[in-house]
């Protein structure tokens, strides 16, 4: 059988690696696709039997070019490059998979998908993706179903300023999650609530976190459960304090009013780091045979060595979440057409899947 010919779009930290496990699993043909093309050729370099293509994300005629012919775009582009690419998809018969957060965008993806030949699957990522996954197989049994809480942190391991924080992963999604507002359900009524509010401590493996409130992180869970669910809410673990200090920067310096040169200083000013860890936690209560119950969910992945190569915790977490989607629409295991939300995946078929294993 031939291999299909899927296209990565953004060549940094997630796409290189989406593009190793797709293209060094043997069944795809990958090529890496950026705006530079140092980026993209190096992205390459990393999968033997990869190509490399340049084209600007954000323009449309370049995104066809590009998408034209392929089985599957995976985009780790910016999230504001997402309605472009998805239209493209569509336009040519494409499969399209994102790994964005923002809730506008993926609105605006889900439109799109209406009538459409081929598959839309938004928020593959981890959080949305694999928490909205975990979330919901936890709660499946649960009936009445009372309480969902969901809650990922992307953390350096040895975090040595003030923010107690590494950058990790994009410094855009990073601030567009901090700033924008959050949806949950209270009370069984589908709310908004804003960002960096609902401060809570839990403790992990005797680790102690601070969570809060960011946006994108329930995906089309809220929507999904609504009307089942009494409380569901995602928040973001960092490590204690780090909430304090962005809310001085963003409220009280009024950051939020500038954005672009908030990522400009968060580049400039605070280190990446390869030495990370993915935390991970879901809390499901309700009633189960006759019973008030809990169920959870908790694990913590670390940065390793694949193929020769290492990657960060966050990388390994991201990317295997589009892969391991992509990879069990190819076994159809899922929809070919139309909108694929998160909680139509099963956890036991994304754990079992050779790219979902790197959770389990």
């Amino acid at each position: 059988m031939s291999k299909r010919r899927v296209v990565v779009l953004g060549s940094g930290k997630i796409g290189r690696m989406v593009g190793f496990l797709m293209q060094t699993c043997g069944d795809y043909e990958v090529v890496m696709v950026d705006g530079d093309r140092a980026m993209a050729e190096s992205a390459a370099a990393l999968a033997p039997g990869a190509t490399a293509a340049v084209a600007r994300l954000d323009d449309a005629g370049e995104v066809r070019r590009v998408v034209q012919g392929a089985w599957a775009a995976l985009s780790c582009a910016p999230f504001f490059c997402n309605p472009i690419i998805a239209k493209e998809c569509r336009d040519v018969g494409v499969h399209y998979l994102d790994l964005t957060e923002d809730v506008a965008v993926t609105k605006q993806v889900k439109e799109l998908s209406a009538g459409a030949k081929t598959a839309f699957a938004p928020q593959c990522g981890l959080a949305p993706g694999f928490i909205t996954i975990a979330g919901y197989d936890l709660a499946r049994p649960l009936e009445p179903l009372h309480d969902l809480r969901l809650r990922v942190g992307a953390l350096p391991r040895f975090p040595s300023n003030r923010l107690n924080y590494n950058m990790t992963w994009s410094t855009h999604g990073l601030i567009n999650e901090y700033c924008n507002p959050c949806e949950a359900v209270e009370d069984g009524k589908f709310v908004t609530v804003p960002p960096l509010e609902q401060l809570e401590h839990l403790k992990i493996d005797g680790i102690t976190y601070e969570a809060f409130n960011t946006s994108g992180g329930v995906g089309t869970l809220a929507e999904s459960l609504h009307g089942r669910v009494r409380n569901l809410n995602y928040k973001t673990m960092r490590f204690p304090g780090h909430c304090d200090h962005l809310k001085l920067l963003l409220h009280d310096l009024r950051f939020i009013d500038r954005r672009e040169e908030l990522c400009d200083i968060f580049d400039r000013a605070i280190p990446t780091t390869k030495q990370d860890q993915v935390v991970i936690f879901c809390c499901a209560t309700g009633m189960m045979e006759g019973r008030f119950t809990e169920r959870t969910y908790a694990k913590t992945v670390l940065h390793q060595e694949i193929g020769g190569t290492h990657w960060t915790a966050i990388q390994i977490t991201t990317a295997a979440g589009i892969c391991a989607i992509a990879d069990l629409m190819a076994e159809g295991r899922l929809p070919a057409s139309g909108f694929i939300r998160m909680e139509d995946v099963g956890l036991q078929a994304f754990l079992s899947n050779r790219f979902g294993r790197y959770y389990a």
